[in-house]
C-alpha cells in the first residue's frame, strides 16, 4: 500500500501503474481536497463569475451560466468533449492518468469534492481502465479529449476494461464494487478534463523505458566492445577529464567497470582505431544520460503539479485564479528530446550490431554464421534494427514547433505535446527492440569470441542473455527469443548493475 499525500516520487509512480501496488489518501491530502472544495462553494455563495463554474468554456466565456444548469454544465463537457480516435490505450497509459490526475487533485486547488478523488482511488486498486482512444489530445488547455473518455465511466457512461472484459462504463465500475457518481458538482467534470495526464503518462512511461533500454545497452555495449575486441584506450579517465561533460564521465566509467579484467580487449592489433560505435561510447551514450536526468527532473515536477484551471486558494475568503497550468508545453519539449536520445540509443545499436556482422578481420565469421554461405546467420537482425532506425528518424520530427488554434481561436498557441509523449513512447518502444537485437548478435559474439576470456563484471549479463538465446548455430528461426530478450530489457531483468 502507498499512501498518497500529493508528493509522488517515480519509483512509487512505477510500482502503482506497473506494479498494481494499491494505493490509500493520506489524511492530509484529504483536509487539503476538502478545503478547495469549501472555498470554492464559497465563491460561488458570493456569485463571483468564475470560468468553466458559471460561464461557458474556451471562446464561450463570456457566456454566464444560470445556477439551475451549473452541474449540467460538468456533465455536458465530459459528454461532449470525448471525441477522441484511434486504438485504445494500453493499461499501463490509463493506469498513469488515473495516478496523475488524482494526484493534481491532492495539491488541494481543485475544488473538486473528496468523493471523486475516493473514485479515482477506487478505479486505481480495483484495476478498472476506461477505454480511452489515443488521439485527439492537442496539448491544451490539457488533454481535454482523452481525459474525457477518462472521466465518462464516473458518470457511467462509454466503456472500460475490468477483469479482461471490455464493458460498458457503468458496469465495470458495479462489478468493481463502485457506484457511478449521480452528479458532478460545478468545476469537477473541468477539473477531470483540464490536466496533463496523458501526456505526462506517455511521457512516464517512455522514460522508464529509455533508462531500461540505456542501462541494458551499456552491458550489452560491453559485450559487443569485447566480441569486437575494442582498444580500452577511448575510456581513459584522463580523455574524459578534459571534457566533463557529466553523462560522457559517467558512462566512461561505468565502461572501464564493465570491461575491467577482460582477457578480449586490446587483443586485437590490426588497427589502432576502433569504429565510432566502439570508441565513442561515452560520448554517443552520455548525452543520453543527461537527457534521462533532465526529463526526470520535469517529470518530478509535473507529477505533483495542480495543472487544471481555474485553481482555487482556501486561504481567506478564498480565491479562484484563472491561469494555463494545464499547458503542455513543458512536456512537450521533454518528450522531444527524450524521443531524439532515444533515438539516437537505437541508432547506436544498429551500428555495433552492423560491426559485429561483419568483424571478419577482427575474428568473427560473416553474419557470425558457422556456416556462412550455406547458412545467413544473423545477418536479418540488421535489417529489422536498420528499418526501426528509419522509423525513429521520422518520428523524431518534432510536433512541438508548430500550433494549430482551437476554439474559435481563442486557444491560439497550443503545445501539440500529446503528439510529442505518444511519439515519444513509440521510439521508447523501438529502441527496447533495438537494444534486443543487439543483444542476441553479442551473445553470439561472445560464444565465438571466447566467452571464457569475458570480464567477471559483464558475466553475469552474459550468463542470463545465454538463458534467453541458444548458442551460435544452423539457421533457425529467433522470433521468440528477441521478443523474450525485449521483454526482459522491458521489464528491468537485464539492468547490469542489478544481476
Amino acid at each position: 500500500m502507498i499512501e498518497l499525500d500529493g508528493h509522488l516520487t517515480p519509483t512509487d509512480a512505477e510500482a502503482i501503474i506497473l506494479g498494481g501496488t494499491p494505493v490509500a489518501l493520506a489524511a492530509s491530502a484529504r483536509a487539503k481536497v476538502e478545503a478547495s472544495h469549501k472555498a470554492l462553494q464559497a465563491i460561488l455563495a458570493r456569485s463571483e463569475p468564475v470560468y468553466g463554474v458559471n460561464t461557458g468554456f474556451g471562446a464561450l466565456s463570456t457566456v454566464r451560466i444560470p445556477e439551475t444548469d451549473l452541474v449540467q454544465l460538468q456533465r455536458n463537457i465530459v459528454l461532449s468533449h470525448a471525441t477522441g480516435v484511434g486504438a485504445p490505450l494500453p493499461d499501463a497509459i490509463v493506469r498513469g492518468m488515473l495516478l496523475f490526475r488524482l494526484n493534481s487533485f491532492l495539491q488541494g486547488a481543485s475544488g473538486v469534492r473528496p468523493e471523486v478523488v475516493d473514485h479515482l482511488v477506487g478505479m486505481l486498486n480495483a484495476g478498472v481502465c476506461p477505454l480511452i482512444p489515443e488521439q485527439g489530445s492537442v496539448g491544451s488547455s490539457g488533454d481535454l479529449v482523452p481525459l474525457a473518455h477518462l472521466a465518462l465511466p464516473l458518470l457511467g457512461e462509454g466503456r472500460a476494461r475490468f477483469g479482461g472484459e471490455e464493458l460498458p462504463g457503468g458496469e465495470a465500475l458495479r462489478r468493481a464494487g463502485l457506484t457511478p457518481l449521480a452528479d458532478l458538482a460545478p468545476k469537477e467534470g473541468l477539473a477531470l478534463l483540464n490536466g496533463t495526464a496523458y501526456m505526462l503518462a506517455c511521457l512516464f512511461l517512455a522514460w522508464l523505458w529509455g533508462w531500461r533500454s540505456l542501462q541494458t545497452a551499456l552491458g550489452f555495449a560491453a559485450l559487443s566492445f569485447q566480441a569486437l575486441r575494442g582498444r580500452m584506450e577511448a575510456l581513459d579517465a584522463r580523455i574524459h577529464a578534459l571534457r566533463p561533460h557529466p553523462g560522457q564521465v559517467q558512462v566512461a566509467a561505468w565502461l572501464r567497470e564493465l570491461l575491467s579484467g577482460s582477457a578480449l580487449t586490446d587483443s586485437h592489433q590490426a588497427d589502432v582505431q576502433d569504429p565510432y560505435s566502439l570508441r565513442c561510447l561515452p560520448q554517443l551514450l552520455g548525452p543520453v544520460v543527461e537527457t534521462l536526468w533532465a526529463v526526470e527532473g520535469r517529470l518530478r515536477v509535473e507529477m505533483n503539479a495542480a495543472t487544471d484551471n481555474p485553481l482555487i486558494f482556501p486561504e481567506g475568503r478564498g480565491t479562484a485564479l484563472a491561469g494555463g497550468n494545464f499547458h503542455g508545453e513543458i512536456l512537450a519539449f521533454a518528450a522531444e528530446w527524450l524521443g531524439i536520445a532515444l533515438a539516437e540509443l537505437g541508432a547506436s545499436c544498429e551500428r555495433r550490431l552492423s560491426v559485429l556482422l561483419t568483424a571478419e578481420g577482427r575474428g568473427l565469421p560473416p553474419f557470425l554464421s558457422p556456416e556462412p554461405g550455406t547458412g545467413s546467420g544473423l545477418m536479418l537482425l540488421q535489417y529489422t534494427a536498420a528499418a526501426l532506425a528509419a522509423e525513429n528518424k521520422v518520428l523524431a520530427h518534432p510536433a512541438a514547433v508548430d500550433s494549430i488554434p482551437t476554439s474559435g481561436g481563442k486557444e491560439d498557441h497550443n503545445a501539440m505535446g500529446g503528439t510529442s509523449a505518444w511519439k515519444t513512447l513509440r521510439i521508447a518502444e523501438n529502441a527496447l527492440s533495438q537494444v534486443a537485437l543487439e543483444g542476441v548478435a553479442a551473445r553470439w559474439a561472445v560464444a565465438l569470441a571466447g566467452e571464457e576470456d569475458l570480464s567477471p563484471a559483464s558475466r553475469p549479463l552474459y550468463k542470463a542473455l545465454c538463458g534467453l538465446v541458444p548458442p551460435p548455430g544452423e539457421d533457425r528461426y529467433l522470433g521468440e527469443e528477441i521478443e523474450r530478450v525485449r521483454q526482459a530489457i522491458r521489464d528491468g531483468r537485464l539492468n547490469h548493475h542489478e544481476l
